[in-house]
């Protein structure tokens, strides 16, 4: 697929996408969204990528949907707009390999929500991050009213959601919004070092760890260690726990296969 608003670029067993409408601060119309989710396709299909960084050119990294694509939607089109959002980013949460939402700028609406679909958050310190839904007449409807609550609390989301503020990073780090802060220039080095380290361990550990966490928060304690259990139980079919433990008696570093 040639991409008309996205690079997708891989460096080792790192994919890092760049959504790339920086004119439009990267606003998320259907073409983007339909090029972010070829993109996370080829992520899930490619056995050599075992991380994937998101990022956005220019000041922004997402400024939200496309206003101007979307203010004469009638209540269906609006509904085929929200699954094509939500299914994309359930995707992102699905794909058994971590994403890393490396903030550059402005981060709202559904480009908020886009982070709160990816595993790690790293914002610059010009990141502005919030959901400024209803001040447009609509709510948040890409997963904002179901991730943030999750992530850092009903209390401090519905603030967020209702008063429509945006925060920077460090605001952000402070409500665990993001899990970094650094400075601009630092941002994708400090996002492709963590991918990096992540994509030295074991493959398909960390994407049963990922399965695992992500299932486990759905369902009550004791079905939540009955997944952890089952998948455990998994990891030790594979080739690549055998080397991880063996290289540990041994005292080397482990050659992991994604086998």
């Amino acid at each position: 697929m040639v991409y008309e608003n996205l690079i997708y670029e891989k460096q080792g067993h790192v994919a890092l996408i760049t959504l790339n409408r920086p004119k439009a601060l990267n606003a998320l119309n259907d073409v983007l969204l339909t090029e972010l989710a070829d993109a996370v396709e080829m992520v899930a299909a490619d056995e050599d990528v075992r991380v994937a960084v998101i990022t956005g050119a220019g000041k922004a990294f997402a400024a939200g949907a496309d206003i101007d694509y979307m203010k004469d939607f009638n209540p269906i089109q609006a509904q085929s707009y929200m699954e094509q959002g939500q299914g994309l980013y359930r995707r992102i949460e699905k794909v058994r390999k971590p994403f890393i939402a490396a903030i550059n700028g402005f981060a709202l609406g559904g480009g908020c929500e886009l982070t709160l679909a990816c595993d790690i958050r790293i914002a610059s310190t010009k990141a502005k991050i919030g959901l400024p839904e209803v001040g447009l007449g609509i709510f948040p409807g890409f997963g904002g009213t179901q991730r943030m609550p999750r992530l850092i609390g009903d209390g401090l989301a519905k603030e967020l959601i209702f008063t429509t503020r945006q925060v920077n990073g460090q605001e952000a780090k402070e409500m665990g919004l993001v899990n970094q802060v650094v400075e601009p220039e630092e941002l994708i080095n400090t996002a492709m070092a963590m991918a990096n380290v992540i994509a030295s361990k074991a493959p398909i550990a960390v994407g049963l760890a990922k399965d695992t966490i992500n299932r486990g928060r759905q369902v009550d304690i004791d079905d939540a260690m009955s997944i952890e259990a089952a998948n455990d139980c998994l990891a030790f079919s594979t080739e690549d726990q055998k080397e991880g433990m063996h290289a540990f008696v041994e005292k080397r570093s482990p050659v992991f296969k994604n086998k």
